[in-house]
């Protein structure tokens, strides 16, 4: 089995697109959190997202034709794009991998037709829009943006998607199936989503503020993001940089419950994931958490994670306080935070977070600000509806124990 490693970062996100914007808002705290621009809500009760709003595919991607791809694939090929910059790879080819999930596809495109039936009346379907509904369309766009000719895969295991991909992307370079992967995720926002959030009442009014004793949910976002895997032997031959390793991972189902996660077989998946990896929670210095901020999200996580790490858990922060929740792409940029918090030596913050919650006691939420240390191994947990589970975990590169 081969070691497999970070070289490339491809974020596109609210707060910040490509490695080094990512980088500097994170670490600042930064949010990118905003009125709702890309649809009608005067009927919600909510009105706030995490939306790209400066997001120029034309001005990122360098093959693809704009216009036949939808709004999420085009946040999947210009991830790629970043992504493949930054590992300075020019020629995939036929040894490439490329693997991305996704929770809802190019759902604003069904969101559109079904407007125009509703409005007009049943006609044909608008061509160009059907075209692009495949969700398989994802990963084929990151495929083609960036001449990859092996296997391609997209995900759908909701907002667990991206890390499944990254696991399945990390196993096809591991046992030598691909030299290397484009692997992460992407969603766009869409009037389904945020109505699905808001009926479920899972939709903060203004602010996620995920383990805060006040948190009243999460704002639904959107964004890409890709990571560049490859073998540490070829990465090294090359001469390329190199964020983290990645150690391992684990994925599972509860069969619990269509929306509600389950805390032992969340805690479940995190031993099997530091076992397979080969890591004790105490060499655990970060934890990524998905942190969604609705109560009884962050209260099944607090207890999977005591469970796991006892009254010594390292610190955990959620991104979603920056971004919102951006589904299938969520744990992507998780694994992008953690390959950082490695490289970089810091521990993204939770920020709005102003009130400790007795509830989750033992749980440090890395308040307001980042803090500046030293992160052997960082652990990025993805949950999704269905009862998904996938956790990843990343060590300092080259890692040599």
């Amino acid at each position: 089995m081969h070691r497999v490693v970070i070289t490339g970062l491809g974020p596109v996100s609210s707060i910040g697109i490509g490695a080094d914007g990512f980088l500097h808002a994170v670490r600042a705290g930064k949010s990118g959190i905003s009125p709702v621009s890309s649809f009608d809500v005067s009927g919600f009760e909510h009105k706030m997202a995490g939306e790209v709003a400066d997001f120029d595919a034309a001005g990122l991607l360098t093959r693809l034709n704009v216009a036949d791809w939808g709004r999420a694939s085009l946040f999947a090929a210009a991830a790629a794009r970043l992504a493949a910059d930054d590992a300075g790879i020019r020629d995939f080819g036929d040894d490439a991998a490329v693997v991305m999930g996704t929770t809802s596809g190019e759902i604003p495109n069904v969101v559109a037709m079904t407007e125009s039936w509703y409005v007009n009346g049943p006609a044909v379907p608008d061509r160009t829009l059907a075209a692009q509904l495949p969700a398989g369309r994802l990963a084929l766009a990151a495929a083609q943006e960036i001449g990859a000719t092996g296997e391609t895969m997209t995900f759908s295991a909701a907002c667990a998607a991206a890390n499944c991909a990254i696991g399945y992307a990390y196993d096809l370079v591991a046992s030598g199936e691909a030299a290397v992967a484009m692997a992460g995720g992407a969603d766009a926002v869409s009037r389904f989503t945020h109505a699905a959030f808001n009926r479920l009442g899972a939709l903060a009014k203004d602010t996620c503020r995920p383990f805060d004793r006040e948190r009243d949910g999460m704002l639904t976002a959107e964004g890409g993001a890709a990571l560049v895997l490859e073998t540490l032997d070829g990465a090294v031959e090359r001469g390329a940089r190199i964020y983290a390793e990645v150690l391992g991972y684990a994925v599972s189902c509860d069969a619990y419950h269509p929306s509600a996660p389950e805390p032992q077989s969340i805690a479940r998946t995190m031993d099997s994931a530091l076992r397979r990896s080969g890591v004790t929670p105490d060499e655990v210095d970060y934890i990524c958490a998905h942190g969604t901020g609705t109560r009884l999200n962050d209260r099944v996580e607090a207890q999977a994670i005591r469970s796991v790490y006892g009254e010594t858990a390292p610190p955990v922060s959620s991104l979603k306080s920056m971004l919102g929740h951006t589904m299938g792409a969520a744990s992507g940029f998780g694994s992008i935070a953690c390959a950082l918090a490695v490289s970089r030596g810091f521990i993204p913050p939770t920020i709005n977070h102003r009130h400790p919650d007795p509830e989750l006691d033992g749980i440090d939420p890395v308040a307001g600000a980042a803090r500046e240390q030293a992160v052997r191994v960082a652990q990025n947990n993805a949950f999704g509806f269905g009862g998904n589970n996938a956790i990843v975990l990343f060590g300092s590169a080259p890692c040599t124990s």
